[in-house]
């Protein structure tokens, strides 16, 4: 089967063969006929298995079929997205599928003066791909209306709804045309997720081409114990040794992610940062840098990472295991791509064993570990027994017997005050050897 199967518009068969879009993924086959054919769509497949390609073209089409594009100005399709690098990257997709047609893409994302994309939007426009925040922005200076918009697209609907987005897609909903047809694209499909696609969603079509919250079976998962204080170490060591050309990694924390480039660069080995902190160009740059094999290493947060879609990337390292076991599958969803063999090494301290064990249920795979010579951590068994055994006596523990809010306050006002007078000692010290 290929595109030609499902009769679109030869102008847009003519933009996929300039593309090279010639074989359709599973996402592909299933989603495209039931978007054609008007139903709302709750769509789960991994993150790199062409979800874009699978509600962009039918929409596309659609729109093309509805020819009316010249009676109004305002947006028939919106597509929504958790990050600007996301948000960026189907809006040029969507540029490329529509370009032989006279249909209309603005993007709209934080990081750009909203003049220039007001100016598009009154140029006018038939499909909008936006993140929600910069969105409403838009709507509150009265730069865009969405009364005509009958295609609502959601991607990634389940990492906006971790983002706290929930309330202002609400609000997106009730703007757009009663009459519309709402598609949820995601590679997880957690419980709260479920819960707010059966208040949106008019009898959808369940679309899924591979289990819940799984990984692609391409990628090859890998986990090294180490202590929290040797991390960086470690990772030096393995890009050395290895001779890791190109390597995504994965921290929690904005500060820990200038640190760690900080280390490598020092070590000699070229990498470069990405967060929510910098600039929309200094991330395009990063992103570009690393691409073009300039740097071999690009560190990244969570949310900075969205839409990051590298060709052939090779590995991913984990050198914080995320906060949620769902975020695991998105962020090792950048390697293995399109039927390619991928590599996620995932950084497991101590205090991070009880998450890997969340990782493990929701892939339902025991990830291979592998142990380091100088890199010794404690037992995993005995350390998960006793935070299991913690947590059981801490439910079973009465309420009396714990230490109060107040005791706790207490507690650490004492503790400062004790830590200021050794300040106060140590400066008097200072201040009598100067003199």
């Amino acid at each position: 089967m290929n595109f030609k199967s499902f009769s679109f518009s030869p102008l847009l068969l003519k933009a996929l063969d300039e593309i090279n879009f010639s074989t359709l993924t599973p996402i592909q086959q299933a989603a495209i006929p039931v978007v054609r054919k008007g139903h709302d769509v709750l769509a789960t497949a991994q993150t790199g298995t062409g979800k874009t390609a699978a509600f962009a073209l039918p929409v596309i089409q659609k729109l093309l079929d509805a020819d009316n594009g010249s009676q109004t100005k305002s947006p028939r399709a919106l597509i929504l997205a958790p990050t600007r690098e996301l948000a960026e990257q189907i809006g040029r997709n969507c540029e490329e599928f529509a370009q032989y047609t006279e249909l209309k893409t603005v993007s709209l994302f934080g990081g750009i003066n909203t003049t220039g994309q007001a100016d598009k939007l009154a140029a006018g426009a038939d499909i909008v791909v936006a993140t929600p925040g910069r969105l409403l922005d838009h709507i509150r200076l009265g730069n865009i209306s969405l009364a005509n918009v009958k295609h609502l697209v959601l991607d990634e609907a389940d990492r906006m709804l971790d983002m706290g987005f929930i309330t202002d897609i609400q609000q997106v909903i009730e703007l757009t045309h009663t009459d519309k047809q709402i598609l949820l694209f995601s590679a997880t499909f957690p419980p709260a997720m479920k819960q707010f696609a059966g208040s949106v969603l008019r009898h959808p079509k369940y679309v899924q081409v591979t289990p819940e919250n799984t990984t692609a079976e391409t990628v090859r998962h890998v986990v090294y114990p180490v202590e929290q204080s040797r991390k960086q170490e470690l990772l030096s060591e393995l890009i050395g040794k290895k001779n890791w050309q190109q390597v995504l990694v994965f921290v929690n924390m904005k500060d820990v992610a200038d640190e760690l480039v900080s280390e490598l660069v020092l070590d000699g080995i070229p990498a470069i940062v990405c967060h929510g902190d910098k600039t929309q160009g200094a991330r395009r740059r990063a992103l570009r840098e690393f691409k073009e094999g300039k740097v071999r290493v690009l560190v990244a947060t969570e949310v900075a990472a969205r839409g990051i879609d590298i060709e052939g990337l090779p590995r991913v390292v984990n050198y914080d295991l995320p906060y949620l076991a769902e975020d695991y599958v998105h962020r090792i969803g950048r390697t293995g791509r399109a039927g390619n063999e991928g590599q996620a090494i995932s950084f497991v301290a101590r205090e991070e064993e009880q998450v890997l064990v969340h990782i493990e249920e929701l892939i339902e795979q025991q990830i291979k570990r592998y142990y380091l010579p100088g890199y010794e951590v404690s037992s995993r068994d005995n350390l998960i027994k006793k935070l299991s055994k913690k947590q059981s006596h801490q439910r079973r523990q009465p309420r009396s017997n714990r230490p109060s809010n107040q005791a706790s306050g207490e507690a650490r006002a004492k503790n400062r005050s004790r830590i200021a007078n050794v300040r106060k000692q140590i400066k008097g010290t200072k201040l009598g050897l100067d003199k």
